[in-house]
């Protein structure tokens, strides 16, 4: 029998490719290199039309601005807010209106005006279906956040609330809701922009930087949460060969968030928040949640095989079926 990608799903799929490329190069979400002068950070995205993107909810300027900071966000939870350039890959269908294309860049360009960088090259091409390729290069400063750093001891911590994109996204497609939920109108403000135009981490990771206590190690893990929060710290813990202890009391919810239970699997598993998920020393943590207002100690780190639970013991269910999935 013949396995095919959905068979195998995107996680499955990236493991098979881990012998491809060096050690440990899989467990990150971009590349580095070392030059003569300083190390660089290199992530590639790929967006595609009716997966990632659709006309319908955003126009080109909006997603011009996401393809730029979903690339920034991914070099910040690595520990770079030195963005230094983008190349950008285009396949165009060939009625696309030019406006279209202008405008994308147009947002590509607000989001470089507001984080940095410059367009230094790409390719386009010809196909059925709209596809945008951003690769992003930026210097690597201390700390080196890598999924792969966590330990026994650390603290978990999340730099805001999470689900407001997921909510964006259900406001902007009518999405049907519980009918005894009510969204306020600044709360649909905000979710429609989080979806929208989020906005990477730079915040967080110069007050990380700024509060570290001299008498700790630079040694840190951290991705993004654009996969979910449970899923960004299900990548940590598989890298880092460890499990993960979560305090349903200490997960932020927006202040005008509903009580329903679809709406806060939303704040679990709902995706493209772009808050920075860390862990670190306890005295580090500790700083980071009193210097940086919006971060927050939701959980530690312990030994055992990779998994996540509730401090109640009570394991939590990460079958795919409640994630995005690609495939």
């Amino acid at each position: 029998m013949t396995t095919t990608i959905k068979d195998l799903g995107e996680i499955e799929l990236l493991n098979r490719l881990k012998k491809f490329m060096r050690y440990g190069q899989i467990d990150d979400d971009l590349a580095e290199i070392n030059t003569t002068n300083k190390t660089l950070l290199i992530n590639t995205d790929l967006l595609v039309e009716k997966i990632h993107f659709s006309e319908k909810i955003s126009n080109a300027k909006d997603i011009g601005w996401k393809c730029i900071t979903t690339n920034i966000s991914d070099l910040i939870c690595s520990g770079s807010e030195n963005i230094i350039s983008f190349t950008v890959g285009l396949v165009l269908p060939p009625n696309t209106h030019w406006k279209w294309v202008e405008n994308l860049y147009e947002g590509m360009w607000e989001a470089m005006q507001e984080f940095g960088g410059e367009i230094i090259g790409g390719d386009c091409s010809c196909g059925e279906t709209k596809m945008i390729s951003i690769t992003a290069i930026g210097e690597m400063k201390r700390p080196r956040l890598h999924r792969g750093n966590a330990l026994p001891g650390d603290y978990i911590v999340s730099t805001g609330f999470h689900g407001l994109s997921r909510l964006g996204l259900a406001l902007l497609t009518s999405e049907q809701l519980p009918s005894e939920v009510q969204i306020s109108r600044e709360l649909t403000n905000r979710a429609i922009s989080a979806h929208k135009r989020p906005y990477p981490a730079i915040k967080a990771l110069k007050a990380l930087r700024k509060c570290k206590p001299e008498s700790t190690s630079w040694r840190a893990a951290g991705t993004d949460s654009s996969d979910g929060m449970l899923e960004s710290i299900r990548g940590i813990c598989q890298s880092s060969n460890c499990q993960a202890v979560l305090s349903k009391t200490s997960i932020l919810k927006d202040p005008e968030w509903p009580e329903d239970s679809i709406l806060d699997n939303w704040i679990l598993n709902g995706g493209e928040d772009y808050k920075l998920i860390l862990t670190l020393p306890k005295k580090w943590a500790e700083a980071f949640s009193k210097e940086f207002k919006p971060a927050n100690i939701i959980g530690f780190i312990k030994e055992g095989k990779p998994n996540i639970f509730w401090d109640s013991s009570e394991p939590i269910n990460l079958e795919q079926s409640s994630l995005f999935q690609h495939f």
